[in-house]
C-alpha cells in the first residue's frame, strides 16, 4: 500500500487500464469485467480489479494532468510491480482530418513540460510508447474492425492557455493534444516497463465540435474494448 493507494499488492494486476476519470474507471469495470473488487478509493481515485475473459485486469483512474498520472503510474510500476499500463482517454484535434470519436494510438508523445527534467534530470521532449504493446493494439484493432490513427501526441501541462500558440505541436507533427501521456511514458521508461496510450477525439479545434461530459464517460466503447482486448494479450 501507499499513501495514495490502499490496495494490497496482490490486488493489482500486472496489466492496468488507466483512464483519467474515476467514473470512467468505474464504468469500464462494471461494464466489462467479472468478479470485480473495488481495491482503492483513496481520494476517490477508484481502482477495480476483476477478470476480462478469465484474465486478471485492473482498471485504475489517474486523475487529470501529468502530476496526477505521474503519482499513480510511478507507484503502480514501483510499489505494485505492474508491467504494463494502457492509458485510455480523450484528446483534442488540431486538424480537419481528425474528427470527434476518431480513435488515436500514440506512437510518440511530445511535451514542453518540465516533468522529466524535474523528476530525474532528463532533458528530452519526446518519448516513444511501447512498440510491443502498440503492435498488439494494432493487431486487435484490425481483428475488431476498429479504424485507428497512429500519430504523435502533444502532451500539455495547461488546458486553458491565454497565449494561443500551437507551434510546438505543429512543429513536431502532433495532430492531437492531451495531458497525461508524457509523464506515463517517462515513468515506464525509468522503470523499464511498458506503456501505451489509446485516445478518443472529444474536441475539434477546427470544427469546434465537443463531446459532453456524459458522453466522455460512457461513449468511448471502441477505445475501451480495444484496450481490454489488447491488455489480455500483453505478456
Amino acid at each position: 500500500m501507499t499513501e495514495h493507494n490502499e490496495a494490497k499488492k496482490n490486488e493489482i494486476a500486472k496489466t492496468v487500464i488507466m483512464p483519467g476519470d474515476p467514473l470512467r474507471a468505474k464504468y469500464i469495470a462494471e461494464t466489462y469485467l467479472k468478479d470485480i473488487k473495488l481495491v482503492n478509493e483513496v481520494r476517490n481515485m477508484y481502482a477495480y480489479t476483476g477478470f476480462y475473459k478469465d484474465v486478471k485486469i485492473t482498471v485504475m483512474a489517474s486523475g487529470m494532468g501529468m502530476p496526477s498520472v505521474g503519482i499513480y503510474s510511478y507507484e503502480l510500476f514501483k510499489d505494485y510491480d505492474v508491467d504494463t499500463i494502457i492509458r485510455v482517454g480523450s484528446c483534442g484535434s488540431y486538424v480537419k482530418e481528425v474528427n470527434i470519436f476518431d480513435v488515436i494510438l500514440a506512437t510518440k508523445t511530445y511535451s514542453d513540460s518540465a516533468y522529466a527534467y524535474v523528476q530525474n534530470g532528463s532533458r528530452y521532449n519526446n518519448i516513444e510508447s511501447s512498440v510491443a504493446v502498440n503492435n498488439i493494439i494494432k493487431e486487435k484493432a484490425n481483428e475488431l474492425n476498429i479504424k485507428i490513427n497512429e500519430c504523435n501526441v502533444y502532451c500539455s501541462d495547461v488546458m486553458y492557455k491565454d497565449i494561443k500558440d500551437d507551434s510546438f505541436a505543429i512543429n513536431n507533427n502532433c495532430p492531437v493534444v492531451e495531458m497525461e501521456s508524457f509523464a506515463l511514458f517517462h515513468n515506464a521508461k525509468i522503470f523499464n516497463k511498458k506503456a501505451s496510450c489509446i485516445l478518443t477525439v472529444s474536441d475539434s479545434f477546427v470544427t469546434l465540435e465537443k463531446i459532453n461530459s456524459e458522453e466522455r464517460q460512457h461513449s468511448f466503447h471502441k477505445m475501451m474494448e480495444l484496450a481490454l482486448e489488447s491488455a489480455i494479450m500483453v505478456k
